[in-house]
Protein backbone atom coordinates (compact mmCIF):
# COMPACT_ATOMS: atom_id res chain seq x y z
CA UNK A 1 0.00 0.00 0.00
CA UNK A 2 1.41 3.62 -0.98
CA UNK A 3 2.15 5.45 1.86
CA UNK A 4 0.61 8.80 1.69
CA UNK A 5 3.38 11.94 2.13
CA UNK A 6 2.40 13.18 5.95
CA UNK A 7 4.04 16.17 5.32
CA UNK A 8 1.71 17.96 4.05
CA UNK A 9 -1.19 16.93 6.07
CA UNK A 10 0.41 19.05 9.21
CA UNK A 11 -1.24 22.12 10.34
CA UNK A 12 1.23 24.94 9.23
CA UNK A 13 3.92 26.03 11.34
CA UNK A 14 2.84 29.65 11.05
CA UNK A 15 -0.44 29.38 12.38
CA UNK A 16 0.91 27.61 15.53
CA UNK A 17 2.18 28.70 18.95
CA UNK A 18 6.73 28.78 19.01
CA UNK A 19 6.11 26.69 21.98
CA UNK A 20 4.63 23.53 20.39
CA UNK A 21 4.70 19.79 20.92
CA UNK A 22 4.61 17.53 17.43
CA UNK A 23 3.49 14.23 17.36
CA UNK A 24 5.88 11.33 16.00
CA UNK A 25 4.97 11.71 12.22
CA UNK A 26 5.02 7.24 11.88
CA UNK A 27 2.15 6.69 13.67
CA UNK A 28 -1.70 8.42 12.95
CA UNK A 29 -1.66 11.00 16.29
CA UNK A 30 -5.01 11.96 18.53
CA UNK A 31 -5.58 14.33 21.27
CA UNK A 32 -7.68 13.45 23.88
CA UNK A 33 -9.10 16.04 26.00
CA UNK A 34 -10.26 14.72 29.19
CA UNK A 35 -8.89 11.96 31.20
CA UNK A 36 -11.88 11.21 32.91
CA UNK A 37 -13.31 7.32 32.21
CA UNK A 38 -14.60 8.30 28.70
CA UNK A 39 -11.09 10.24 27.99
CA UNK A 40 -9.07 7.13 29.75
CA UNK A 41 -11.18 4.38 27.69
CA UNK A 42 -10.75 6.47 24.15
CA UNK A 43 -7.07 6.81 24.97
CA UNK A 44 -6.90 3.22 25.79
CA UNK A 45 -8.36 1.58 22.61
CA UNK A 46 -6.43 4.08 20.29
CA UNK A 47 -3.23 3.84 21.70
CA UNK A 48 -3.71 -0.20 21.83
CA UNK A 49 -4.49 0.65 18.17
CA UNK A 50 -0.95 1.99 17.47
CA UNK A 51 -1.90 5.73 17.72
CA UNK A 52 0.10 8.08 19.10
CA UNK A 53 -2.12 9.36 21.44
CA UNK A 54 -1.65 12.43 24.01
CA UNK A 55 -4.47 13.17 27.19
CA UNK A 56 -4.85 16.60 28.40
CA UNK A 57 -5.93 16.67 31.68
CA UNK A 58 -6.96 19.89 33.77
CA UNK A 59 -6.86 18.67 36.92
CA UNK A 60 -3.56 16.89 39.37
CA UNK A 61 -5.19 13.83 38.91
CA UNK A 62 -6.68 11.08 36.40
CA UNK A 63 -10.75 9.90 36.69
CA UNK A 64 -12.32 12.93 36.28
CA UNK A 65 -15.99 12.73 38.16
CA UNK A 66 -14.46 9.78 39.15
CA UNK A 67 -12.73 10.48 42.26
CA UNK A 68 -10.90 7.28 44.88
CA UNK A 69 -10.04 9.33 48.14
CA UNK A 70 -7.27 7.66 50.68
CA UNK A 71 -7.02 10.50 53.61
CA UNK A 72 -9.26 7.89 55.87
CA UNK A 73 -6.37 5.25 55.33
CA UNK A 74 -8.84 3.44 53.01
CA UNK A 75 -10.26 4.12 49.78
CA UNK A 76 -13.50 6.02 49.52
CA UNK A 77 -15.19 7.11 46.37
CA UNK A 78 -16.59 10.62 46.12
CA UNK A 79 -17.91 10.81 42.57
CA UNK A 80 -19.49 7.79 41.49
CA UNK A 81 -19.12 5.14 43.35
CA UNK A 82 -21.92 2.37 42.48
CA UNK A 83 -21.47 0.37 39.61
CA UNK A 84 -25.30 0.01 38.32
CA UNK A 85 -25.93 -3.05 36.50
CA UNK A 86 -24.20 -5.97 38.09
CA UNK A 87 -24.24 -7.96 34.87
CA UNK A 88 -22.64 -9.04 32.09
CA UNK A 89 -23.67 -6.74 29.69
CA UNK A 90 -22.16 -3.64 31.84
CA UNK A 91 -18.98 -3.02 29.54
CA UNK A 92 -16.90 -2.48 32.86
CA UNK A 93 -17.89 -6.09 33.77
CA UNK A 94 -14.92 -7.86 32.01
CA UNK A 95 -12.43 -5.14 32.88
CA UNK A 96 -14.12 -5.92 36.83
CA UNK A 97 -13.57 -9.37 36.55
CA UNK A 98 -10.20 -9.64 35.29
CA UNK A 99 -8.69 -7.13 37.90
CA UNK A 100 -10.92 -9.46 40.52
CA UNK A 101 -12.99 -6.67 41.91
CA UNK A 102 -15.29 -6.79 45.02
CA UNK A 103 -18.77 -5.53 44.63
CA UNK A 104 -21.15 -5.13 47.60
CA UNK A 105 -24.74 -5.34 46.43
CA UNK A 106 -26.99 -3.08 47.31
CA UNK A 107 -29.74 -4.38 45.65
CA UNK A 108 -31.03 -6.51 43.31
CA UNK A 109 -33.42 -4.60 41.35
CA UNK A 110 -32.94 -1.46 38.86
CA UNK A 111 -35.31 0.62 40.05
CA UNK A 112 -34.83 4.33 38.82
CA UNK A 113 -36.56 5.24 41.81
CA UNK A 114 -33.83 3.83 44.50
CA UNK A 115 -31.38 1.58 44.41
CA UNK A 116 -32.18 -0.31 47.39
CA UNK A 117 -34.32 -2.88 48.61
CA UNK A 118 -36.94 -1.23 51.10
CA UNK A 119 -36.08 -3.35 54.01
CA UNK A 120 -32.95 -2.14 53.76
CA UNK A 121 -33.76 1.03 54.64
CA UNK A 122 -34.88 3.04 58.36
CA UNK A 123 -36.65 5.85 57.91
CA UNK A 124 -36.98 8.30 60.95
CA UNK A 125 -38.86 11.76 61.26
CA UNK A 126 -36.89 14.90 62.57
CA UNK A 127 -38.28 13.97 65.86
CA UNK A 128 -36.17 11.33 65.72
CA UNK A 129 -38.79 8.55 65.44
CA UNK A 130 -38.97 5.51 63.18
CA UNK A 131 -41.30 5.82 60.35
CA UNK A 132 -43.14 2.00 60.28
CA UNK A 133 -42.16 -0.24 58.08
CA UNK A 134 -45.69 -0.70 56.60
CA UNK A 135 -46.09 2.52 55.50
CA UNK A 136 -42.97 3.22 54.33
CA UNK A 137 -44.31 0.05 51.81
CA UNK A 138 -47.49 1.32 51.50
CA UNK A 139 -46.31 4.87 50.47
CA UNK A 140 -44.03 3.31 47.98
CA UNK A 141 -46.39 1.54 46.20
CA UNK A 142 -48.71 4.47 46.23
CA UNK A 143 -45.59 6.95 44.86
CA UNK A 144 -45.70 4.07 41.78
CA UNK A 145 -49.51 4.47 41.08
CA UNK A 146 -48.65 8.32 40.89
CA UNK A 147 -45.72 7.61 38.48
CA UNK A 148 -47.99 5.92 36.04
CA UNK A 149 -50.59 8.22 36.21
CA UNK A 150 -48.26 10.90 35.08
CA UNK A 151 -47.62 9.11 32.30
CA UNK A 152 -51.15 9.27 31.47
CA UNK A 153 -50.82 13.26 31.82
CA UNK A 154 -47.46 12.99 29.17
CA UNK A 155 -49.85 11.18 26.88
CA UNK A 156 -52.04 14.17 27.02
CA UNK A 157 -49.99 16.86 27.23
CA UNK A 158 -48.72 18.19 23.62
CA UNK A 159 -45.98 20.55 25.33
CA UNK A 160 -43.55 18.93 27.70
CA UNK A 161 -44.02 20.18 31.56
CA UNK A 162 -41.70 19.16 34.34
CA UNK A 163 -42.02 16.25 36.82
CA UNK A 164 -43.27 18.39 39.67
CA UNK A 165 -46.25 20.16 37.21
CA UNK A 166 -47.54 16.59 36.29
CA UNK A 167 -47.59 15.63 40.10
CA UNK A 168 -49.79 18.34 40.83
CA UNK A 169 -52.12 17.22 37.93
CA UNK A 170 -52.59 13.65 39.11
CA UNK A 171 -53.30 14.99 42.73
CA UNK A 172 -55.87 17.38 41.08
CA UNK A 173 -57.46 14.17 38.85
CA UNK A 174 -56.75 11.51 41.54
CA UNK A 175 -56.99 13.68 45.49
CA UNK A 176 -56.86 9.55 46.94
CA UNK A 177 -53.38 9.51 45.71
CA UNK A 178 -52.56 12.85 48.28
CA UNK A 179 -50.85 11.85 51.35
CA UNK A 180 -51.30 14.12 54.79
CA UNK A 181 -49.28 13.98 58.13
CA UNK A 182 -46.59 11.82 58.11
CA UNK A 183 -47.91 9.94 55.23
CA UNK A 184 -47.04 12.82 52.85
CA UNK A 185 -43.48 13.03 54.66
CA UNK A 186 -42.66 9.85 53.38
CA UNK A 187 -44.13 10.64 49.68
CA UNK A 188 -41.63 13.75 49.99
CA UNK A 189 -38.72 11.40 50.68
CA UNK A 190 -39.74 9.35 47.91
CA UNK A 191 -39.93 12.39 45.32
CA UNK A 192 -36.56 13.31 47.23
CA UNK A 193 -34.96 10.23 46.01
CA UNK A 194 -36.51 10.35 42.25
CA UNK A 195 -34.85 14.15 42.60
CA UNK A 196 -31.39 12.56 43.76
CA UNK A 197 -31.36 9.92 40.71
CA UNK A 198 -31.18 13.16 38.70
CA UNK A 199 -29.04 15.44 40.60
CA UNK A 200 -32.07 17.99 39.67
CA UNK A 201 -35.29 19.38 41.36
CA UNK A 202 -38.36 18.31 40.26
CA UNK A 203 -39.49 21.39 38.83
CA UNK A 204 -36.86 21.03 36.15
CA UNK A 205 -36.70 17.41 35.60
CA UNK A 206 -38.27 16.64 32.04
CA UNK A 207 -42.15 14.61 32.08
CA UNK A 208 -41.34 13.14 28.88
CA UNK A 209 -37.97 11.96 28.59
CA UNK A 210 -37.30 10.84 32.45
CA UNK A 211 -37.59 7.56 31.67
CA UNK A 212 -35.88 7.20 28.44
CA UNK A 213 -32.48 6.08 29.85
CA UNK A 214 -31.88 2.35 29.69
CA UNK A 215 -31.06 0.23 32.89
CA UNK A 216 -28.68 -2.63 33.05
CA UNK A 217 -30.45 -5.90 34.30
CA UNK A 218 -28.80 -7.23 37.79
CA UNK A 219 -29.55 -4.06 40.30
CA UNK A 220 -26.32 -2.45 41.98
CA UNK A 221 -23.28 -2.41 43.69
CA UNK A 222 -20.69 -0.47 45.66
CA UNK A 223 -17.02 -0.92 44.36
CA UNK A 224 -15.31 -1.84 47.74
CA UNK A 225 -12.03 -0.81 46.61
CA UNK A 226 -13.41 2.03 44.62
CA UNK A 227 -12.93 2.96 40.93
CA UNK A 228 -9.43 3.95 41.39
CA UNK A 229 -7.85 0.49 40.20
CA UNK A 230 -10.07 0.38 37.27
CA UNK A 231 -8.51 3.89 35.87
CA UNK A 232 -5.06 2.57 37.00
CA UNK A 233 -5.14 -0.26 34.58
CA UNK A 234 -6.79 1.99 31.56
CA UNK A 235 -4.17 4.41 32.05
CA UNK A 236 -0.92 2.65 32.43
CA UNK A 237 1.42 3.29 29.70
CA UNK A 238 -0.59 6.27 28.13
CA UNK A 239 1.11 9.66 27.77
CA UNK A 240 -1.23 11.70 30.25
CA UNK A 241 -0.50 15.27 30.90
CA UNK A 242 -1.79 16.60 34.04
CA UNK A 243 -2.72 19.92 35.24
CA UNK A 244 -3.16 20.79 31.54
CA UNK A 245 -6.27 23.09 31.07
CA UNK A 246 -6.96 23.34 27.32
CA UNK A 247 -8.50 26.85 26.54
CA UNK A 248 -8.94 26.35 22.35
CA UNK A 249 -9.21 23.96 20.21
CA UNK A 250 -8.46 24.99 16.44
CA UNK A 251 -9.86 22.13 13.82
CA UNK A 252 -8.92 22.24 10.30
CA UNK A 253 -9.25 19.59 7.69
CA UNK A 254 -6.01 18.17 8.40
CA UNK A 255 -5.58 18.23 11.89
CA UNK A 256 -6.64 19.87 14.98
CA UNK A 257 -4.38 21.99 17.63
CA UNK A 258 -5.27 22.46 20.73
CA UNK A 259 -3.87 25.13 23.35
CA UNK A 260 -4.00 24.78 27.28
CA UNK A 261 -3.94 27.70 29.51
CA UNK A 262 -0.23 27.64 30.46
CA UNK A 263 0.81 28.31 26.45
CA UNK A 264 1.64 25.05 25.47
CA UNK A 265 0.01 23.88 21.68
CA UNK A 266 -0.40 20.50 20.59
CA UNK A 267 -1.13 18.95 17.03
CA UNK A 268 -2.87 15.64 15.98
CA UNK A 269 -4.94 14.17 13.04
CA UNK A 270 -7.72 14.42 15.20
CA UNK A 271 -9.24 15.52 19.10
CA UNK A 272 -11.42 13.78 21.15
CA UNK A 273 -13.47 15.69 23.55
CA UNK A 274 -14.77 14.56 26.76
CA UNK A 275 -14.70 17.60 28.67
CA UNK A 276 -17.67 17.59 31.12
CA UNK A 277 -20.96 19.14 29.86
CA UNK A 278 -20.77 21.98 33.00
CA UNK A 279 -17.51 23.18 31.29
CA UNK A 280 -19.42 23.16 28.07
CA UNK A 281 -22.02 25.12 29.36
CA UNK A 282 -19.44 27.60 30.96
CA UNK A 283 -17.72 28.64 26.61
CA UNK A 284 -14.35 28.93 28.75
CA UNK A 285 -13.03 26.87 26.38
CA UNK A 286 -12.51 28.49 22.30
CA UNK A 287 -13.95 26.71 19.89
CA UNK A 288 -12.10 27.53 16.29
CA UNK A 289 -13.97 27.48 13.68
CA UNK A 290 -16.82 27.86 16.38
CA UNK A 291 -19.54 25.20 17.03
CA UNK A 292 -22.47 24.13 14.50
CA UNK A 293 -25.35 26.08 15.94
CA UNK A 294 -26.71 22.52 16.25
CA UNK A 295 -24.41 21.42 18.59
CA UNK A 296 -24.35 24.67 20.67
CA UNK A 297 -28.05 24.21 20.90
CA UNK A 298 -27.25 20.39 22.18
CA UNK A 299 -24.99 22.14 24.78
CA UNK A 300 -27.80 24.35 25.83
CA UNK A 301 -30.74 21.97 26.30
CA UNK A 302 -29.21 19.13 28.04
CA UNK A 303 -29.64 20.06 32.02
CA UNK A 304 -26.24 19.17 34.31
CA UNK A 305 -27.33 18.37 38.04
CA UNK A 306 -25.20 18.61 40.99
CA UNK A 307 -25.18 15.54 43.91
CA UNK A 308 -22.65 15.73 46.40
CA UNK A 309 -21.03 13.81 49.29
CA UNK A 310 -20.29 14.54 53.06
CA UNK A 311 -18.40 11.47 54.18
CA UNK A 312 -18.58 11.31 57.54
CA UNK A 313 -15.83 8.88 59.44
CA UNK A 314 -17.44 7.88 62.91
CA UNK A 315 -15.30 5.85 65.99
CA UNK A 316 -17.73 3.55 66.31
CA UNK A 317 -20.88 2.27 64.70
CA UNK A 318 -23.84 3.95 66.35
CA UNK A 319 -26.43 3.43 63.65
CA UNK A 320 -29.22 0.92 62.47
CA UNK A 321 -27.61 -1.79 60.63
CA UNK A 322 -29.68 -1.27 57.37
CA UNK A 323 -28.08 0.07 54.10
CA UNK A 324 -29.44 3.79 54.44
CA UNK A 325 -31.42 6.31 56.82
CA UNK A 326 -33.54 8.34 55.60
CA UNK A 327 -35.35 11.78 57.18
CA UNK A 328 -38.56 12.25 56.10
CA UNK A 329 -40.01 15.81 56.14
CA UNK A 330 -42.61 18.34 54.53
CA UNK A 331 -40.97 19.07 51.35
CA UNK A 332 -38.03 17.46 49.35
CA UNK A 333 -35.52 19.61 50.49
CA UNK A 334 -36.04 18.76 53.87
CA UNK A 335 -36.09 15.32 53.13
CA UNK A 336 -31.83 13.59 53.68
CA UNK A 337 -30.38 10.19 52.70
CA UNK A 338 -27.31 8.74 54.57
CA UNK A 339 -25.23 5.39 53.41
CA UNK A 340 -24.26 3.42 55.57
CA UNK A 341 -21.02 2.59 54.07
CA UNK A 342 -19.96 0.44 56.83
CA UNK A 343 -21.61 -2.31 55.54
CA UNK A 344 -19.31 -2.60 52.31
CA UNK A 345 -15.95 -1.29 53.04
CA UNK A 346 -16.14 -2.77 57.32
CA UNK A 347 -14.96 1.53 58.79
CA UNK A 348 -17.58 3.63 60.70
CA UNK A 349 -18.23 5.70 57.64
CA UNK A 350 -21.28 7.72 57.09
CA UNK A 351 -22.15 9.45 53.72
CA UNK A 352 -24.38 12.47 53.46
CA UNK A 353 -25.76 12.83 49.83
CA UNK A 354 -27.79 15.89 49.26
CA UNK A 355 -28.67 16.80 45.07
CA UNK A 356 -30.49 19.64 42.91
CA UNK A 357 -30.95 22.99 45.32
CA UNK A 358 -29.99 21.28 48.45
CA UNK A 359 -26.85 20.04 47.07
CA UNK A 360 -25.83 23.63 45.39
CA UNK A 361 -26.86 25.71 48.82
CA UNK A 362 -24.53 23.43 50.42
CA UNK A 363 -22.01 24.37 48.19
CA UNK A 364 -21.97 27.86 49.63
CA UNK A 365 -21.02 27.25 52.92
CA UNK A 366 -17.82 26.33 54.25
CA UNK A 367 -16.44 22.95 54.74
CA UNK A 368 -16.89 22.93 58.32
CA UNK A 369 -20.25 24.42 58.28
CA UNK A 370 -21.01 21.73 55.69
CA UNK A 371 -19.63 18.53 57.72
CA UNK A 372 -21.41 20.29 60.56
CA UNK A 373 -24.53 20.85 58.91
CA UNK A 374 -24.73 17.00 57.73
CA UNK A 375 -24.02 16.08 61.47
CA UNK A 376 -26.91 17.88 62.52
CA UNK A 377 -29.41 16.27 60.24
CA UNK A 378 -27.98 13.10 61.73
CA UNK A 379 -28.22 14.10 64.99
CA UNK A 380 -32.27 14.02 64.25
CA UNK A 381 -32.65 10.86 64.01
CA UNK A 382 -30.04 9.48 66.34
CA UNK A 383 -29.43 12.16 69.36
CA UNK A 384 -26.87 9.92 70.58
CA UNK A 385 -24.46 10.15 67.86
CA UNK A 386 -20.72 9.84 67.95
CA UNK A 387 -18.50 13.50 67.29
CA UNK A 388 -17.04 13.12 64.13
CA UNK A 389 -13.24 12.70 63.58
CA UNK A 390 -12.86 13.12 60.18
CA UNK A 391 -14.80 14.17 57.01
CA UNK A 392 -14.51 14.97 53.46
CA UNK A 393 -16.83 17.18 50.46
CA UNK A 394 -17.24 16.90 47.05
CA UNK A 395 -18.34 20.32 45.72
CA UNK A 396 -18.97 19.38 41.89
CA UNK A 397 -21.31 21.87 41.38
CA UNK A 398 -18.57 24.42 41.80
CA UNK A 399 -15.58 22.26 41.07
CA UNK A 400 -14.07 24.71 37.63
CA UNK A 401 -13.31 21.40 36.03
CA UNK A 402 -16.63 19.95 36.18
CA UNK A 403 -19.34 22.59 37.35
CA UNK A 404 -21.95 19.86 37.88
CA UNK A 405 -22.31 16.50 38.52
CA UNK A 406 -23.87 14.48 35.40
CA UNK A 407 -26.51 15.38 32.85
CA UNK A 408 -30.27 14.84 32.76
CA UNK A 409 -33.13 16.07 30.49
CA UNK A 410 -34.65 19.15 31.38
CA UNK A 411 -37.80 20.31 30.80
CA UNK A 412 -38.94 21.08 26.76
CA UNK A 413 -35.70 19.83 25.74
CA UNK A 414 -35.18 16.35 23.29
CA UNK A 415 -33.45 13.81 24.48
CA UNK A 416 -32.17 13.68 21.20
CA UNK A 417 -29.38 16.43 22.86
CA UNK A 418 -27.52 13.64 24.38
CA UNK A 419 -26.84 11.88 20.50
CA UNK A 420 -26.80 15.46 18.90
CA UNK A 421 -23.73 16.09 21.50
CA UNK A 422 -22.21 12.91 20.54
CA UNK A 423 -21.82 13.85 16.61
CA UNK A 424 -18.34 14.08 15.32
CA UNK A 425 -17.60 17.30 13.81
CA UNK A 426 -14.64 17.11 10.79
CA UNK A 427 -11.72 15.21 12.75
CA UNK A 428 -13.32 16.32 16.43
CA UNK A 429 -14.81 13.80 18.20
CA UNK A 430 -17.32 13.99 21.37
CA UNK A 431 -17.62 11.17 24.14
CA UNK A 432 -18.70 11.41 27.85
CA UNK A 433 -21.71 10.31 29.66
CA UNK A 434 -23.74 13.42 28.57
CA UNK A 435 -23.05 12.19 24.90
CA UNK A 436 -24.98 8.78 25.94
CA UNK A 437 -28.54 8.88 25.17
CA UNK A 438 -28.57 5.02 26.34
CA UNK A 439 -26.88 5.39 29.56
CA UNK A 440 -26.32 9.08 30.77
CA UNK A 441 -25.18 9.89 34.01
CA UNK A 442 -23.36 6.31 34.44
CA UNK A 443 -19.73 5.34 34.50
CA UNK A 444 -20.62 3.12 32.29
CA UNK A 445 -21.92 5.24 29.81
CA UNK A 446 -19.24 7.54 29.61
CA UNK A 447 -17.08 4.32 28.90
CA UNK A 448 -19.05 3.12 26.13
CA UNK A 449 -18.75 6.64 24.32
CA UNK A 450 -15.37 6.59 25.00
CA UNK A 451 -14.91 3.24 23.57
CA UNK A 452 -17.34 4.44 20.58
CA UNK A 453 -15.48 7.74 20.02
CA UNK A 454 -12.06 5.93 19.65
CA UNK A 455 -13.68 3.72 16.71
CA UNK A 456 -14.90 6.32 14.99
CA UNK A 457 -11.61 8.82 15.26
CA UNK A 458 -9.72 5.70 14.34
CA UNK A 459 -11.91 4.63 11.20
CA UNK A 460 -11.44 8.17 10.16
CA UNK A 461 -8.28 9.15 10.85
CA UNK A 462 -7.02 5.42 9.10
CA UNK A 463 -9.49 6.13 5.54
CA UNK A 464 -7.30 9.41 5.13
CA UNK A 465 -3.95 8.01 5.21
CA UNK A 466 -5.34 5.69 2.83
CA UNK A 467 -4.05 2.81 5.50
CA UNK A 468 -7.73 1.49 6.97
CA UNK A 469 -6.37 -1.99 7.05
CA UNK A 470 -2.63 -1.16 8.24
CA UNK A 471 -3.63 -0.07 12.07
CA UNK A 472 -6.31 -2.64 13.89
CA UNK A 473 -6.85 -2.69 17.38
CA UNK A 474 -4.69 -4.39 19.40
CA UNK A 475 -6.40 -7.69 21.31
CA UNK A 476 -5.27 -10.20 23.72
CA UNK A 477 -5.25 -10.74 27.02
CA UNK A 478 -2.72 -7.55 27.78
CA UNK A 479 -5.79 -4.78 26.53
CA UNK A 480 -8.34 -3.40 28.30
CA UNK A 481 -10.29 -3.29 25.57
CA UNK A 482 -14.01 -4.57 25.45
CA UNK A 483 -17.38 -4.38 23.29
CA UNK A 484 -18.28 -0.74 22.53
CA UNK A 485 -22.14 -0.45 22.48
CA UNK A 486 -22.77 -0.91 25.75
CA UNK A 487 -22.22 8.88 39.93
CA UNK A 488 -24.38 8.08 38.93
CA UNK A 489 -22.61 8.83 42.18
Amino acid sequence: MEYKNRSNRQLRPDVCNSKIERRHPISPSVIVIGAGFAGIAAARALHDASFQVIVLESRDRTGGRVCTDYTFGFPVDMGASWLHGVCNENPLAPLIERLGLPLYRTCNDNSVMYDHDLERYALFDTDGNRVPQELVVKIGEVFEKILKATNEVRQECNEDISIQQAFSIVFERRPELKSEGLAHKVLQWYLCGMEGWFAADAETISLKCWDKEVLLPGGNGIMVLGYRPMINTLAKGLDIRLNHRVTEIFRHHNGVRVTTESGSTFVADAAIVTIPLGVLKSNTIKFEPRLPEWKEAAISDLGVGVENKIVMHFDKVFWPNVEFLGVVADTSYGCSSFLNLHKAINHPVLVYMPAGKLAQDIEKMSDEAAANFAFMQLQKILPGASPLIQYLLSRWGSDPNSLGSYSYDKVGKSHDSYEKLRIPIDNLFFAGEATSALYPGFVHGAYSTGLQAAENCRIRVLESYGEHDVFEPATGENTASVPLLISKM
